[in-house]
């Protein structure tokens, strides 16, 4: 098998519903100029990924990513991330375009094989509890608004989207504890937004709340400053979700004794290839790695890896409304399309009247 052509398929997303994070981040956005990766092979099957910032994924595979692709045998995916690697030293790819080629190449080889993704990556699981990730809302008084719909809806864990204001974001984190009583797992999610002092504030909050994990208090440029952290709190981190470098960047974490969580995702960590990589390397250490995000590739993530908890279903509006994924019991199950199921989205597909025809 041999692959024959590399598409940018340029696709214009609506504006989002208006949602924010942390004071100092953007929140939802105007209209996307987004994309689909589409690489297609000689025996009939592409694969599909998806990125939302089209323009700068057109260039890079104008300039680079075709050229290197065409010809190739698109089931050598060891060897085509590794050679993704070896350009990313030249052009410094952003970390949300490393692993598309390595998802578009998995979609394919699933669909060649005609399974889903994550029974092609051995499969664990058929379904896994959904946690709801809040957007940032405006007060505390909201906050515990939309816990309370959450918990109706049947989700079964909480996780905190704040402010990025130590003394508020604690006094928060304390409130929810206390609204919703201790059984329910929270999470919460600092957004990088701390420096030392105060991811120390916060943390100890956590601590007394009896927090499942601590989540991205710092950027992650600073392991030495994350080894501080875990020397003067006892809530869990989570630790190593945007950081380059992949499962790499992630062990130098685990070697200094930061972590008791990992963040792995196709997105941030290199594909399919380096999210289980990541994995595998947390599970060798009894140490969970988490997947970040709630897209359908992260989907197939969930029910392959073992050592994750939850999948991040992402609450942005209040009202509060479950996404479709999850079930009235807070599950969600694993996909039965062939590939990663991008067909499944066939109004947003500019070759959808192809799919199948190849």
């Amino acid at each position: 098998m041999r692959i024959t052509d590399v598409q940018v398929h340029l696709v214009t997303l609506p504006a989002a519903p208006p949602y924010r994070w942390r004071d100092g981040l953007p929140g939802s956005e105007g209209k996307l100029t987004a994309a689909y990766l589409r690489i297609v092979s000689d025996e009939g099957f592409d694969g599909i990924a998806f990125c939302a910032r089209g323009r700068i994924l057109e260039d890079l595979v104008e300039r680079r990513l075709r050229p290197e692709l065409l010809g190739c045998d698109p089931l050598m995916r060891e060897y085509l991330w590794h050679r993704i690697w070896e350009i990313d030293r030249i052009e410094e790819f952003p970390v949300y375009v490393l692993g598309l080629v390595d998802t578009a190449l998995w979609d394919l080889a699933a669909k060649a094989a005609r399974l889903p993704l994550y029974k092609l990556l051995g499969g664990h699981r058929t379904s896994l509890p959904a946690c709801a990730s809040t957007v940032t809302f405006e007060t505390t008084e909201e906050f515990l608004e939309v816990a309370d719909q959450c918990l109706e809806l049947g989700y079964p864990a909480i996780k905190l989207h704040a402010w990025g204001d130590a003394r508020r974001d604690a006094k928060l984190c304390l409130a929810l504890r206390d609204h919703v009583g201790p059984d329910v797992p929270l999470m919460y999610d600092g957004s990088a937004g701390f420096d030392l002092a105060d991811a120390i504030y916060v943390g100890r909050a956590l601590e007394e709340a009896n927090f499942l994990w601590y989540e991205e208090p710092m950027r992650e440029f600073s392991i030495h400053a994350h080894q501080q952290l875990v020397k003067s709190v006892r809530v869990p981190l989570l630790v190593a979700e945007t950081s380059d470098g992949a499962h790499m960047n992630t062990a130098d974490f685990i070697a200094a004794g930061c972590a008791t969580f990992v963040r792995t995702s196709a997105k941030y960590k290199g594909g399919i290839t380096g999210a289980m990589r990541t994995a595998h390397l947390a599970d060798a250490f009894h140490l969970r790695a988490e997947v970040h995000g709630s897209d359908i590739e992260n989907v197939h993530l969930c029910m392959a890896i073992p050592n994750t908890t939850y999948y991040e279903s992402l609450v942005r509006t209040n009202p509060v409304v479950r996404e479709s994924r999850v079930d009235a019991n807070g599950l969600i199950h694993a996909p039965t399309a062939v590939g990663i199921g991008f067909e499944s989205d066939l109004e947003r597909l500019p070759w959808r009247e192809l799919v199948g025809s190849d």
